[in-house]
């Protein structure tokens, strides 16, 4: 774009032409960042806030705002739109690593097609699919961020949750002597008997776990949304020294 700085000295490298140009809503992508080191949003713990920089990388796409009048015309309360264009501010275009469930969670964070009404709460789009999957990842009434198919499933209290998960199970997998998997009605046999939950996740249908030696991901959302209890599933990451169990993360964040 004429008049955008982009390179190495400012971390942005700008998006020139067909060649360069993202699918979907990213084709409007002015500049990518790459070096997050000073673009991380707050209120995450120190691990994810590392994995947030070395991991991610953060688009410059069109705001929810540029749809403002359209929904508004369409009976979109202002106060929703205004928590679209907060969520964009803080989160919009930051582009993170697969997730080990869902298909990879959504591709890149972003606002689109507002849902609800005033009984019922509103909700909004929380970023495109990376896959064809039969849900969407979405922004509850509550902040909350979860699937929907039919049915809303919550899947962390917000999505700071969300990405703490991510973070933690990357620094699980890594420090890990053994990770076990087990799904449907085996998850059932999981003891957490002297557990604690890891508060960060602010887990809701996917929760984590803190033992002596131990941490487990249980997941179980895209059960409850599919209606398909077989497709539970928990991952159990043991042999693990303090360093492993937090990552720096001591009890009193979350």
């Amino acid at each position: 774009m004429p008049g955008m700085p982009c390179g190495e000295e400012t971390g942005w490298t700008g998006i020139r032409g067909p060649k360069d140009a993202l699918p979907g809503p990213l084709s409007s992508v002015l500049a990518m960042n790459l070096d997050l080191f000073d673009d991380v949003p707050d209120g995450l713990t120190l691990r994810a806030r590392s994995f947030v920089r070395g991991h991610g990388v953060r688009a410059d796409i069109r705001r929810a705002e540029h749809h403002r009048r359209r929904w508004l015309e369409r009976g979109v309360p202002a106060a929703v739109v205004d928590r679209m264009a907060a969520f964009e501010e803080r989160w919009g275009g930051l582009v993170l690593p697969p997730a080990s469930r869902y298909e990879g969670g959504p591709k890149y964070f972003a606002t689109d097609v507002p849902e609800g009404s005033a009984s019922e709460g509103w909700s909004f789009e929380a970023g495109v699919q990376r896959s064809v999957v039969p849900y969407g990842f979405r922004i509850g009434p509550s902040g909350e961020f979860g699937i929907s198919t039919d049915l809303w499933v919550p899947l962390h209290a917000d999505v700071e949750g969300w990405v703490e998960a991510l973070a933690l199970t990357r620094h699980a997998s890594r420090w890990a002597r053994q990770i076990t998997t087990v799904t449907g009605d085996d998850v059932d046999d999981v003891v957490l008997d002297g557990f604690e939950p890891v508060r960060e996740v602010r887990g809701l249908a996917d929760t984590w776990w803190r033992g002596t030696d131990s941490l487990v991901a249980v997941y179980t959302g895209e059960a409850r949304a599919l209606s398909f209890p077989r497709g539970r599933s928990a991952v159990i990451y043991s042999g693990l020294d303090a360093w492993g169990l937090r990552g720096g993360v001591e009890d009193e964040v979350g």
